[in-house]
This record gives C-alpha cells, structure tokens and sequence, in this order.
C-alpha cells in the first residue's frame, strides 16, 4: 500500500488564443495545483528542465483495433484505472515530466470525457516556468469542416498550429495507453548524435505476447533499413533475428521533416506508424532506431491489462515500479481519507485510498479507490478499480446492494469495473474454466479466461458465475 506526497506547483493563470482544434481548460484555475506521486521525497530537482529544451511530446489517448472492450465501452483506453491510484496516461505523461519534457500536447477523441477530466483536473493548469504543463487536444469540427482526426498522422497534421507558439526543434510522438518507464533525454540524445530525421523506439529483446507488430530492421549503426507491419502476428511466430527489432509506437521526429512528410510528401497519409514511418524511410531520410530493455507493456487486450495489473502488486525487477523515487508516478490527488481495515487479512495487494475492507481475505489483488469488501468476503488474484463516489447512508439503505463487493461473495481471478454492485454471497470462480463467454446484457463477460464485470452492473445476491 503506498501514500501519496503532495507536489505543489504555483501556477498563473494561462492565456490562450484561439486556436483551430479545441483545448480543454478548466473553467477556473486555482493559485496552486497538487500532482500526487507515490513517494515520500521532495520535489525533483529535475522536474525544471532547462530554458533551451525545444522539445514538445504528442500523446495520444486512444489507438486502434483494442480489444480491450468492455473496459473501453465508456472510456478511451489511455483513461483506464491501474494500480489502485492512477490511469494508464499517468505514466506516459510521468515519464515526460521526469524526463524534463516541459511541453505535452494530449489528442482525445474516442470516448475522451473521463480522460480530458483527468488530464484537465490533473495537469492542464501545472505550469513550469512561463509554460503550461498538459494542454489538452480535443477532436473538433473547425471552421475549415475537416471531421474528426481520421489517424495519428492526420491529427498531427491538423495540430501543427502548436509551431506558432512555441519553438519546436523536435516532436516526440506517444501512446498513451502504454505501462514503461523511459528517459526520454537518452532517446532524444541519439535522435541528436545521429542527426536523425526520425528515430523510433524498439524493443532490444523478443516478446511472446500478441501485440500490434511492426517490426524495424536496421545495419550495424542502427540505422533503419527496411519497415514490416504485423499487426495482427504473434511474436513467437515472427522473424525477429538479430537485425530486426519491434516498434514501440514511440518517435522522435525532428520538426522540418515532419512538416514535410506530412504537407509535401504524404498530405494525405492518416496512419503515422503504417503510412509516415515506411514513407520516410522508402525517401531515404535518416531514420534511427533506439534500442529500450526495460519494462514494456502496450496493454492491448484484457489479458495485458490484467497482467500489468498483477505485476504492479510484486516487488521485482520485471515489473513495473510504483515506488522508484529518481521517476515517481504522477497523478491527480483526491484527498481521499485513509484506506479502513477491519480485522481483515490482506496479503500480496495493492490498496488504494479511501477503502472499506470489513473482516474480509484479500490476496494477489489490486483494491482501486473507495472500495467497499463486506464481511467474510473473499478476494484473490482480481482487480478491482472502485467506486467513483461514497454513498450515504440513506442511500445505502435505498439501495438493495449498494456499490462494493457483498457479505460472503467469493471471487477470484476477475476485473471488476467502478461503481459494480455485487450483493451477498456472491460466487464468481469461473469453476468450469470457461475461456470465452458473452454475457453483457447480464453485466459480465469471459475473456482468456478473465471474468469482467461492467461498468455499473449489478450482481444480484447468490449468483454464481
């Protein structure tokens, strides 16, 4: 279980002229704005980059062909609950902070309200010097009627306003709903030394989960020779020898050749990874490829977003850390009061802010914020992301079963969204080890053997799934 410090960064109020694709500000912003991170240190000295650094970070808050439905049905996938505490694009937007990226622009546009609310909540009023933290990029229809961001490259064609206010040398293109640590300035280091058009991030060692592929083959210097999309093959069965390297969907581009590529040489490309990437390199430009080794999860399927969620709970090299103090994760702080156990066992978890655990068994699990778990209750191996309000008692009395988790119920190896209600004694086992299973209209499904409960479902008393 960890507690969150409070960072406190004065801020003014920004200004912002009008721009052709709509910004997400707060009505009002406060004289200072709180960014929770989960160690117990002073601020970084390295969260003030330096005055030279002309380096902006695009992060996109959705991809394309998730399977991460129904945990995607109301919200973009960047916005998904992890750890207890925090949403995916918390560490995308942490690595920037803590890599002295003192610019981010968020492009939303599936299902965007609960991130915009984050990210606006979050990191939108944060300024650094004279400079805003987070703005927030919403899909819009503009005065010249273009529609909605058809692709990553289309969106970042229609953003490339951003140069009229600020002086970019170099773009840094992320995803935001990927689980890594990373520092950027090394990435950014060999974009420099190789004098690099582009530069893309690969993984340095083989993979054996299905991920969207593309894979990079470069010579002896690194340089980037040929391009493959894969989208749809497993790693195991891909020829990756030792001159071909998988993409991270991560870019750095350097500014005069991205307005070339994307006006001049492919006006009309809407694909950055698919269309842009192989463009430059089939022009002859110099592309790069940056070799990575740490953690890296793309959390494209449930299994992933399961998995990640069950590697946060353990303390190892492999996984990823909520407690490396030299690259803390950020996130919006709720001032939530502490977590209240009750005479309850609880071993090998996490356990978000503001819980109710009342004489339950808690084991392998991830508590999001304001869970409730009524007596007796068993829990093992699932993630449970929490409520998005506390009910009063009144309510609670209204309400045959009011949100958390029942007296008695038993579940195991289950994601179970916010504000599910699931009543007393309650079996959900998947006993017969079904893997596959549709049952949305009764609020749950089966995927890879991963039970998931819906957002807002209500599990009657004595049901066994």
């Amino acid at each position: 279980m960890s507690l969150p410090t409070w960072l406190n960064l004065k801020i003014k109020s920004p200004q912002y002229g009008y721009k052709p694709t709509s910004r997400i500000i707060p009505a009002s912003v406060p004289s200072k704005l709180n960014l929770s991170y989960t160690q117990h240190s002073e601020c970084p000295n390295n969260l003030c980059p330096p005055a030279d650094q002309n380096v902006a970070a695009f992060v996109f808050g959705d991809g394309s062909n998730s399977r991460l439905y129904p945990l995607t049905k109301r919200r973009s996938e960047s916005a998904l609950p992890i750890a207890g505490n925090y949403r995916l694009i918390d560490a995308v937007v942490s690595n920037c902070i803590n890599s002295n990226i003192k610019k981010i622009y968020a492009l939303t546009q599936f299902n965007s309200a609960s991130l915009n609310s984050h990210l606006s909540r979050a990191y939108s009023s944060a300024r650094i010097g004279n400079e805003a933290l987070v703005d927030v990029i919403a899909a819009c229809q503009g005065p010249e009627g273009k529609g909605w961001f058809q692709g990553t490259a289309d969106a970042i064609r229609r953003c490339l306003w951003v140069l009229e206010e600020y002086p970019i040398v170099d773009f840094l293109v992320l995803p935001g709903y990927h689980l890594y640590k990373m520092d950027f300035q090394e990435l950014l280091k060999v974009h420099c030394n190789n004098r690099a058009d582009i530069t893309v991030a690969v993984l340095s060692t083989r993979r054996d989960k299905d991920i969207e592929l593309s894979t990079f083959q470069v010579n002896s210097n690194n340089q980037v020779i040929s391009f493959k999309d894969n989208p749809e093959m497993r790693v195991a069965n891909l020829d990756v020898s030792q001159d071909k390297f998988i993409g991270m969907d991560i870019y750095v581009v350097n500014k005069d050749a991205m307005i070339k590529l994307l006006t001049e040489y492919h006006p009309m490309a809407n694909d950055f990874r698919r269309e842009v990437v192989p463009g430059a390199i089939s022009l002859g430009m110099n592309v790069y490829a940056h070799k990575f080794s740490g953690y890296w999860e793309d959390m494209r399927s449930i299994e992933a977003y399961y998995q990640a969620n069950m590697e946060s709970i353990k303390n190892t090299n492999k996984a990823y850390s909520l407690y490396d103090k030299d690259s803390p994760l950020y996130t919006l702080p709720r001032h939530l009061p502490p977590t209240q156990i009750t005479d309850a066992a609880i071993t090998d978890s996490v356990i978000g802010d503001g819980c109710f655990l009342n004489r339950c068994k808690i084991r392998g699990t991830v508590v999001g914020m304001r869970t409730r778990v009524g007596d007796g209750a068993i829990i093992e191996d699932s993630v449970i992301m929490g409520s998005d309000t506390y009910q009063n008692s009144r309510a609670e009395e209204d309400m045959h079963i009011p949100i958390g988790i029942g007296e008695g119920s038993q579940i195991r190896k289950t994601i179970i969204d916010k504000n599910v209600r699931i009543g007393k004694n309650v079996k959900i086992l998947n006993k017969e080890n079904v893997q596959e299973c549709n049952n949305e209209a009764n609020g749950y499904i089966i995927t890879g053997g991963i039970v998931v409960i819906l957002k807002g479902a209500i599990i009657p008393d004595g049901s066994i799934l």
